[in-house]
């Protein structure tokens, strides 16, 4: 992680899109409910998911690389620690995305390195609603 505590809140700041990467249609997930939370508090919410559905009123996309570009600046991760590096391939190589932010209990040193070492800001092992209760 190369964002220090006291940079969450202008992070948080910074970015009003949001794109879940792995927003589930399951309502009881943090990978749902946590996006419900952040679009409650204000932010646009768009999210991925492999299987196509309309749970939350989201729009949900299939990949990532059907997200609009100006909609990838942050991603919000919801994927386990052993599929980061591919998460992590995938986003470097559609370029365009500054913030990666990896939940709570999820972490991959190597590949947040890389994303890091792309010049990406990466925040790992943390909700967002935690933060954001911290914080406003």
């Amino acid at each position: 992680m190369n964002v220090a505590d006291s940079e969450i809140k202008s992070l948080l700041q910074s970015y009003k899109k949001i794109t879940v990467y792995g927003l589930s249609n399951d309502l009881s997930k943090p990978s749902h409910y946590v996006p419900v939370y952040i679009r409650d508090k204000g932010w646009e919410v768009v999210g991925t998911y492999p299987k196509e559905h309309n749970v939350g009123g989201f729009t949900i996309y299939k990949s990532l690389k059907d997200v609009p570009k100006e909609d990838r600046k942050f991603i919000d991760v919801f994927r386990s620690s052993d599929k980061i590096p591919e998460v992590i391939d995938e986003i470097l190589s559609l370029g365009g995305t500054e913030v990666i932010w990896l939940q709570l209990g999820i972490s991959h040193p190597e590949a947040e390195k890389k994303a890091e070492e792309a010049g990406i800001r990466v925040v790992s092992n943390r909700c967002l609603i935690i933060e954001h209760r911290n914080y406003f």
